[in-house]
């Protein structure tokens, strides 16, 4: 077995026992620092992933981005690599890599990895699945994540050069699609509070046409068409969650800014 590397792996979870120890597992040969930021999970994550060789840390959730940052400060080495709980890392990325420190220190300071969704039923992803390319593979000196609640994405230094790897991070993403709803709820409160902390308003009349523009996006842009009925169904869900986001976002100007109770 190769020696680990001299990379940090960053992890942030909250109720993730049924997925965090592939995750894990996935990495903890290919870096010796493997840190997961747990912020109060209550079936077990915590336990797991210490069980699995990972250094625990619980902060309470403070938004997408500053938890990410939390974690980016706790880790060893500058060489950092983020995953989420929900993503696996296959072999032949890791494979990967290992060859970028095969000669020391990696020619470019920030990599793009490719992140494909794989739906219920599947075990790889589809060969049309659509993916995501964001910076997950940095140096610490060269970029930090976005303190914003809900945007999840590295903000690298001005001129920094990034490159794209080959193989890409397999995304377990839908347990169910009423899960996959809640959560997208949820989010949507999110991104309504983030709109109002900025002093953004969207016009009203994006509340008629956010839904069936965004199925559309789904289904015929990010190629769900190509999944069948599930794929159908996640973009309905998709559609619905970037409507509620507008709706609530609407709901919350004519109450006069404040967020509605339940």
């Amino acid at each position: 077995m190769a020696p680990p590397l001299p990379l940090s792996i960053f992890i942030i979870a909250k109720n993730e026992a049924d997925r965090i120890g592939a995750t894990i597992e996935a990495v903890r040969d290919l870096g010796d620092d493997v840190i997961v930021v747990d912020s109060g999970s209550t079936d077990g994550t915590q336990e797991l992933a210490a069980s699995l060789g990972a250094r625990v840390v619980h902060n309470p959730w403070p938004g997408y981005g500053p938890q990410k940052r939390f974690a980016e400060d706790l880790c060893r080495h500058v060489w950092m690599l983020n995953v989420d709980a929900d993503e696996v890392v296959p072999p032949d990325l890791a494979a990967e890599i290992r060859g970028l420190f095969a000669g020391g220190e990696p020619p470019c300071p920030a990599y793009r990895l490719g992140i494909a969704e794989i739906f219920p039923g599947e075990t790889r992803p589809h060969p049309w699945a659509y993916t995501l390319w964001p910076v997950r593979l940095y140096r610490r000196d060269r970029g930090r994540y976005s303190p914003s609640p809900v945007h999840d994405r590295v903000d690298l230094a001005p001129g920094t050069p990034t490159r794209r790897l080959r193989g890409v991070i397999h995304h377990f993403s839908v347990r169910s699609l009423g899960d996959q709803l809640d959560k997208l709820n949820r989010y949507s409160d999110q991104q309504a509070d983030d709109l109002a902390a900025r002093g953004v308003a969207i016009p009203t009349w994006r509340v008629f046409v956010e839904l069936p523009a965004n199925f559309l996006k789904a289904y015929i842009g990010r190629r769900h068409f190509a999944r069948g009925v599930y794929g159908f169904l996640t973009a309905m869900n998709y559609a619905i969650s970037r409507h509620l986001r507008v709706a609530k976002h609407y709901e919350r100007r004519v109450n006069g800014g404040r967020r509605p109770g339940r």
